[in-house]
């Protein structure tokens, strides 16, 4: 099974999908700006990614600039500021068992196929 949390907004949410829509792969479909993750089920995902919370924040965002940029955030309160502002969360995610990965390039969902 296969997870992908996804913004239909965006491009390379929407390309990745199609990637594995045309793999014929089992697909759950997390829309998290409609139904973001708790801070248990985001810190889990950040674990599989293998990487620190701020490597999942998007820092172009104006939520960002505008109210955290230049605060000294701890892991657990950045996780936070992304379960309470989940447009700041990195996308597409996709989850693979203990795999994931973030798909920019969309390309990059074939790694945990």
């Amino acid at each position: 099974m296969i997870t992908i949390y996804h913004n239909p907004r965006c491009r390379k949410s929407r390309e990745t999908l199609q990637i594995l829509e045309e793999c014929n792969s089992n697909i759950t479909i997390v829309k998290y700006l409609e139904h973001p993750p708790t801070y248990d089920e985001l810190k889990k995902i950040i674990n599989i990614l293998d990487i620190l919370p701020i490597d999942l924040v998007r820092k172009n965002e104006s939520i960002w600039k505008e109210n955290f940029k230049s605060k000294h955030l701890t892991n657990d309160q950045l996780i936070e500021v992304m379960v309470n502002h989940p447009k700041l969360i990195e996308r597409p995610i996709i989850i693979n068992g203990t795999k994931a990965i973030i798909g920019r390039p969309p390309e990059r969902v074939k790694e945990i196929l």
